[in-house]
């Protein structure tokens, strides 16, 4: 179910959701207003049962944005990621979450940022600025200096706090393998993506708002610990993917904490045959219990 495209769009701004149709009205007013309109608007509905599909067909009726969208049954973020980077067939995309919206300009900065870049063969999209409604920028903006990073490099090597949006090139997206998906589980860390990609190119740096972002009471950024309880196995594979490919100690050091929570939640004894820096994994082993403890303890459940 979508538009009619007339002509061939560059960037993909994609949504997955599930349950939101209370709040999705803030981001479709947001694409509204943008100054370009060279994008279409791709809703991965992740298994919705409230009246998601109803609303954003009446948006596809009033002939305003381009807009496709699909329905999956749900798998949680990470699936309507893979669903998402599937079916994109623009050169860029941008993952805008159901609760986020975007600035006026967002769209138009995107584009005019890569028009304009050069020696892009080696890069893999552009790395901009997340904030909140009041404007304030989450956590620091990237320095002047830095032209090209890695997400990785730049959170430990720059030391650049904060969360920030990442525009993907989309034929580089898809030579990586999908996230997997664990059919009693509902959520794989989107990091583990960023990181393989890390390992082959780098990031444009943009110092501009691309997202206006809103951690909502049911977002999995406010319960976190309920998402380690909930999905053990999406996070082990996270850590032992981190402990492989990351190149910085301490943030292996904090996988193999967390590797080892995961793991004794499984009951799974055959992680040291499958960690890939076992010294690490095994001093990890005390920490890994004390957080185990803590997220039982979070839970309100007994070990």
């Amino acid at each position: 179910m979508q538009t009619n495209k007339s002509l061939k769009k560059s960037l993909t701004v994609f949504t997955p959701t599930y349950n939101r149709a209370y709040c999705l009205q803030q981001c479709y007013d947001s694409l509204l207003r943008q100054t370009s309109h060279d994008f279409l608007w791709l809703i991965i509905d992740d298994g919705s049962t409230d009246n998601t599909k109803e609303l954003v067909k009446s948006w596809i009726l009033e002939h305003k944005i381009d807009i496709k969208y699909h329905y999956q049954d749900n798998q949680g973020m990470h699936g309507g990621h893979n669903a998402a980077y599937r079916l994109i067939e623009t050169e860029l995309n941008v993952c805008i979450d159901s609760d986020d919206f975007m600035p006026d300009t967002a769209v138009e900065h995107i584009l005019t940022c890569w028009r304009t870049t050069e020696n892009k063969e080696n890069l893999s999209g552009i790395i901009g600025l997340d904030a909140f409604k009041n404007g304030q920028i989450i956590g620091q903006k990237i320095p002047e200096y830095i032209e090209n990073t890695t997400l990785e490099d730049l959170h430990n090597k720059y030391k650049v706090s904060g969360d920030k949006k990442l525009v993907l090139r989309t034929d580089i997206v898809k030579k990586f393998p999908p996230y997997p998906i664990f059919p009693e589980e509902r959520f794989v860390p989107l990091g583990t993506l960023y990181l393989l990609i890390d390992k082959q190119y780098k990031l444009h740096c943009l110092n501009k708002m691309l997202c206006i972002v809103e951690y909502m009471e049911d977002g999995s950024s406010r319960n976190i610990i309920k998402q380690y309880r909930r999905h053990p196995k999406g996070f082990q594979h996270a850590r032992l993917l981190t402990l492989k490919h990351s190149k910085y100690v301490k943030v292996k050091f904090k996988n193999a904490i967390h590797l080892i929570a995961h793991s004794m939640q499984l009951k799974d004894w055959k992680v040291f045959s499958k960690t890939p820096n076992l010294g690490l994994t095994l001093l990890a082993i005390p920490f890994g219990m004390i957080l185990y403890a803590y997220v039982l303890y979070i839970n309100n459940v007994k070990s």
